[in-house]
């Protein structure tokens, strides 16, 4: 292949006339076919998707900068006689209003001189305004604006609420700025981790058009297996991996376009030797997400088996932060399925997207809890996945119940989910998802939901607990069926009944038969 992986390079110039000879995987049909179905963007995609890659293609686009895009598709079909000035704003991170507006003024006046504008004053909306409408004049043309992580300065202010609604708000007025200013722009695209509601701090821009759950635009970012294939396929293939066990690691996200990888995890994981690890997740684990989770009495084993309506997909409010919100929207949750729903619109069916969100998520929401020592539960998760892979239902026993013994006796107590049997069903659902398997949660059949059923292989396990219950727990699997919607599959099917006793902390019966 003899690419370079263009790890970090979110400028398109660099990326194309490095001496470098770094990888680009050709976006620009997509880039095309946006440019010329409209006007004023948004695009939401999780962080590292490429979005300020895609911002910076537009931006050499725009400004007729032909030689960069030889031998790409859009090459042949764009207009190059036909020049335009680009502003490129990339949002600051800031703490507080007043930071967010001496940033921005710093930004917005390097930004004029760089286009040899001079611009007065120092208040941030009336020097953005200033800088369109002079550019337009200076070139009697319209200018393209291009903001990139518009939402960055709510986010470093969301554990401050106070302080995350004053910079909420100010921008509302900064962005609706550029409604008033619409006959001196060509083209607008906003992007970001979140989707706020309109009638929230996109409220003055209201001729702004959401691509994010557009399935024309499903691909604009982030790499397709077809992609990945023809770009990635041999180099993959020269360290003797298979490309479906990466199709299982990083695989899976869907915006209703084809299944994605991320790029970052691709292009790391192949400049690494084709090593599996957590590149993506490991960036940035989510504390202030998890902290929510607690918080907010999040039942753990819902993360498999989520369904939203429409309106919660962009509803991202700070003053009512819903954990199943924020997961979708950093790329912790992803689309698995559309349902219609009957009273109009559209219903989405949740998922973890691939084993490397599955397996790290899991360890942090278990790091958070304290359960189990780091280095102890490590011995733990390696024991149960090949005790699960086999089969081994002696195995499968020690495993669980070490997890049990492991708990510290302050958590059997003081438990996050505020109820004993909601708490054990989120600590063995964590458990069973950190060994990489795919795992369902309150798993729905025509006589009820199972507590949990682990995918492993060639093999489904069925798993309810009951704590201080009269009934034994494997009792109920067998008369209410659970299992038989995986009848027929072609994989050994196993009943696992768990009996706590809350008084003791420990297990107080554990059954496993095989169907």
């Amino acid at each position: 292949m003899n690419k370079l992986m263009p790890i970090g390079v979110q400028d398109f110039k660099d990326l194309r006339t490095s001496d470098l000879n770094y990888l680009y995987i050709d976006k620009t049909p997509e880039v095309y076919r946006l440019v010329r179905s409209g006007k004023v963007f948004f695009l939401s995609r999780p962080r590292r998707f490429g979005k300020s890659l895609l911002l910076s293609t537009i931006r050499y686009l725009f400004e007729g900068e032909k030689e960069l895009f030889e031998g790409l598709w859009i090459h042949s079909r764009w207009d190059w006689g036909k020049r335009y000035p680009v502003i490129l704003l990339s949002m600051p991170e800031c703490k507080g209003r007043a930071g967010l507006m001496e940033r921005m003024e710093n930004r917005l006046k390097n930004i004029g001189e760089e286009k040899r504008v001079k611009l007065e004053g120092k208040e941030p909306a009336i020097l953005f305004e200033d800088l369109i409408r002079r550019l337009s004049e200076k070139y009697s043309c319209k200018v393209v604006v291009l903001i990139d992580e518009y939402d960055r300065p709510i986010l470093d202010n969301i554990e401050e609420p106070e302080k995350a609604k004053e910079v909420r708000e100010y921008l509302k007025g900064f962005y609706s700025l550029l409604k008033d200013l619409d006959e001196y722009v060509k083209f607008i695209l906003l992007t970001g981790v979140t989707r706020f509601s309109k009638a929230g701090i996109f409220s003055g821009l209201n001729n702004l058009k959401d691509i994010s759950l557009d399935p024309r635009y499903g691909n604009i970012v982030g790499i397709t297996q077809e992609e990945l294939e023809r770009y990635l396929g041999e180099e993959i293939k020269r360290h003797n991996v298979d490309l479906e066990e990466v199709k299982e690691w990083y695989n899976g996200y869907s915006f209703l376009g084809d299944k994605l990888y991320n790029p970052f995890d691709v292009l790391w994981f192949v400049d690494s030797g084709c090593v599996f690890k957590d590149y993506w997740f490991s960036t940035g684990t989510p504390n202030f997400l998890i902290k929510l989770i607690e918080t907010g009495n999040f039942y753990i084993p819902e993360l498999s088996n989520l369904v939203v309506g429409e309106e919660m997909m962009d509803r991202f409010d700070v003053e009512n932060i819903r954990p199943e919100v924020i997961l979708y929207q950093a790329g912790y949750l992803t689309i698995d399925e559309v349902i219609r729903s009957p009273r109009g619109g559209m219903l989405y069916r949740l998922k973890v997207p691939n084993k490397e969100v599955r397996m790290s998520l899991s360890d942090a929401i278990l790091d958070y809890w304290k359960v189990v020592e780091k280095d102890r539960r490590g011995e733990l998760e390696d024991g149960l996945y090949v005790a699960l892979g086999s089969g081994d239902i002696e195995g499968i026993k020690n495993w669980v119940k070490r997890l049990f013994e492991a708990i510290p006796y302050h958590y059997h107590i003081n438990n996050p989910m505020g109820q004993y049997e909601g708490y054990y069903a989120s600590v063995l659902f964590s458990f069973f998802m950190s060994t990489g398997y795919e795992v369902r949660g309150e798993d729905v059949s025509r006589r009820g939901r199972a507590d949990i059923v682990v995918l492993a292989k060639d093999k489904v396990y069925v798993v309810e607990i009951k704590t201080d219950a009269q009934e034994r727990a494997i009792r109920q699997i067998e008369e209410r069926r659970y299992w038989e919607k995986y009848e027929g599959v072609g994989k050994e099917i196993y009943l696992v009944g768990i009996n706590v006793d809350s008084e003791g902390r420990a297990i107080k019966e554990m059954e496993i038969r095989r169907v």
